[in-house]
């Protein structure tokens, strides 16, 4: 008789029937497989609609960035032709600006031509003094009209601000620096200080 072992190992070495897939199953499997492959499909699809999408803006935000840059490049340009334009508006003011001026100062020189060609007649002290005095008038009037004044030094009072004191001379008769003389006369131009007085001024004596 066979012994335990040799029944068992004979078992062991036996195969083992599978058990047979029905209908069912297989409805089961080939519906999961459909699902899957469904699935597989929808995603493939969203993937193609995200880049279809992706190209789209790329291409959208392409064509926006070109117009930005052509707007941007005529901007440019604009500005750049506007201060050329600028700049040669300022530097014809600048050359052209003093022509009613200068044609002003043209009959002030044209009546000391005129003064200076009277020199040598018999009349000419009188004539030329009375030259030099209508040219004088002319020429104030003139910076008059150009908002250029003289300053006024008939107080007395200095003004370091509008004075300058060329010379200085010590006085008992002051005890503060007073103007003695105008050396050379200082003009305003509107409220702007164009040339400061030179004065002699007095100060008070110092003390030995």
């Amino acid at each position: 008789m066979p012994g335990k072992n040799e029944e068992a190992q004979g078992k062991k070495n036996t195969p083992s029937k599978k058990k047979p897939i029905d209908q069912k199953d297989e409805m089961e499997i080939e519906y999961l497989t459909e699902d899957l492959e469904k699935e597989a499909q929808t995603e493939e699809k969203k993937k193609t609609d995200l880049i279809q999408k992706l190209i789209k803006q790329g291409k959208e935000l392409s064509e926006k960035n070109e117009k930005l840059r052509e707007e941007y490049l005529r901007q440019m340009a604009e500005k750049d032709n506007l201060r050329k334009r600028l700049e040669k508006e300022k530097a014809d003011y600048f050359q052209y600006a003093l022509g009613d001026l200068l044609r002003e100062f043209l009959v002030i020189l044209d009546n000391l031509e005129r003064a200076i060609a009277s020199a040598g007649t018999p009349e000419a002290e009188q004539s030329l003094k009375e030259g030099v005095e209508l040219i004088m008038k002319q020429f104030q009037d003139l910076l008059a009209r150009q908002g250029v004044v003289p300053i006024d030094v008939s107080d007395g009072h200095f003004d370091p601000h509008i004075h300058q004191a060329f010379m200085t001379e010590e006085s008992d008769d002051t005890e503060e620096m007073r103007i003695k003389e105008e050396l050379q006369r200082g003009y305003k131009i509107h409220d702007r200080l164009l040339r400061p007085t030179m004065v002699k001024v007095s100060v008070p004596k110092k003390e030995s």
